[in-house]
């Protein structure tokens, strides 16, 4: 009797998990595709090495290329006073990285590391006619601008390095904010539970980002539910996953750099820790500018805009032709 009563309890337990599973699957796909209906692609598509790129273009003038961070996606930048700034002197383009926003990311072909995902927008650019840009990237996007002006040189105008992640350091969120990027498993938690604390977090997350100023009543605006569809969140947690061993191997070449670059900080930044990224990266690039903002934290795009827009327009007039040597190890390294 007591056998059958404990395997009943385990049966019901079972069917209850299961249920709960279909009740969530069925939410997030509900939650996922209002989100889609409500924010289709508002630009336009390119295909660089079988991978369909999105991207926005604003304004007229030399070519500027926005890189976002990781979760959010070229909303990101088309929010706020920042890109009405930019279209006012140059060519806008601001992509969906890979897997984010209406950008693919198909499985099972390559890592999207900052290399990869250098390649693909260098790729891109050429596609559309876009020569010799300046690369503004933020967070992980300021990761794969690096890897342009690293591997691209001599088609890379100046970068702009926003609040980068640039040196591996101790992560302890990495291996639960990284599972939904598993295979199998996380493919489950994805579609089903994972989405659901990540969005109940959203909130406090964004005020991690703009900490510690206050948050643009503009931002809210950002749909959650399109960062945390099973395709972009897949995408994020992988990049979480990556953050570590992306930045220790492109470590190895930032002596390399020869465009012209700025880089951006804000001293309270929450997410990379300035003193163990930017001024790390500044002290080994002494002849690199570095502007860090005190009392800002990680979205500098937003929150002291103007002073964005001025490193732009100091980086964008510095004069810069890539050495022979520089050329000839670009076409060297493999990628």
């Amino acid at each position: 009797m007591t056998y059958f009563s404990r395997t009943g309890g385990g049966s019901r337990l079972l069917l209850g998990m299961a249920a709960a599973g279909v009740a969530a699957a069925a939410y997030v796909q509900l939650r996922s595709r209002q989100a889609e209906r409500e924010h289709p692609p508002t630009g336009k598509f390119v295909t660089a090495e079988g991978v369909r790129l999105h991207y926005a273009e604003r304004g007229e003038g030399e070519p500027l290329v926005l890189l976002h961070g990781n979760t959010t996606m070229s909303m990101d930048f088309l929010l706020g006073p920042y890109i009405d700034m930019a279209a006012a002197k140059y060519r806008v383009i601001v992509f969906d990285r890979p897997g984010y926003g209406w950008s693919e990311r198909p499985r099972g072909r390559m890592v999207y590391g900052p290399q990869t995902q250098a390649r693909l927008i260098h790729e891109a650019l050429a596609r559309i006619g876009v020569e010799h840009p300046i690369v503004h990237g933020h967070s992980w996007g300021a990761m794969a601008a690096m890897a342009m002006g690293l591997n691209h040189p001599e088609h890379v105008r100046a970068l702009v390095l926003e609040s980068g992640y640039w040196y591996p350091t101790a992560r302890p969120d990495v291996p639960m904010a990284s599972a939904p990027a598993s295979p199998i498993i996380g493919d489950i938690m994805r579609y089903t539970f994972s989405p659901l604390p990540f969005r109940a977090q959203w909130a406090p997350m964004v005020k991690i980002m703009f900490a510690p100023r206050e948050v643009p009543d503009y931002f809210w605006r950002f749909p959650p539910w399109m960062a945390f569809r099973p395709s972009q969140h897949r995408a994020a947690t992988a990049e979480i996953a990556q953050v570590a061993p992306a930045a220790a191997m492109l470590s190895r070449s930032y002596a390399e750099l020869s465009v012209p670059a700025v880089i951006l900080a804000g001293r309270e930044d929450r997410l990379a820790w300035t003193t163990s990224h930017s001024d790390r990266l500044a002290q080994e690039l002494p002849s690199v500018p570095y502007r860090v903002f005190e009392g800002q934290g990680h979205m500098l795009h937003h929150l002291v805009p103007e002073d964005v827009m001025d490193a732009v327009d100091d980086v964008a007039g510095r004069s810069y032709a890539p050495p022979p040597a520089t050329q000839q190890r670009a076409a060297a390294r493999t990628v």
